[in-house]
C-alpha cells in the first residue's frame, strides 16, 4: 500500500471516529453502536 493510500486511509478513519463521537448516545444506541464501539467500526468501514 502506498503512503498517499494509507494518509486517506488514516484521514477517513479519522473522520469517521469524530464523525461518530458527536453522535448522542441515543443516536448510536439505534445505529446499534455503542461508544466503546466506534473505533472498532471505523476501522471496519475503512478496511484496516
Amino acid at each position: 500500500m502506498n503512503i498517499a493510500r494509507k494518509l486517506n486511509n488514516w484521514r477517513k478513519y479519522r473522520e469517521t471516529v469524530n464523525e461518530l463521537d458527536r453522535m448522542s448516545d441515543r443516536e448510536l444506541h439505534d445505529l446499534g453502536i455503542g461508544r466503546s464501539d466506534i473505533r472498532r467500526v471505523a476501522r471496519s468501514a475503512v478496511g484496516f
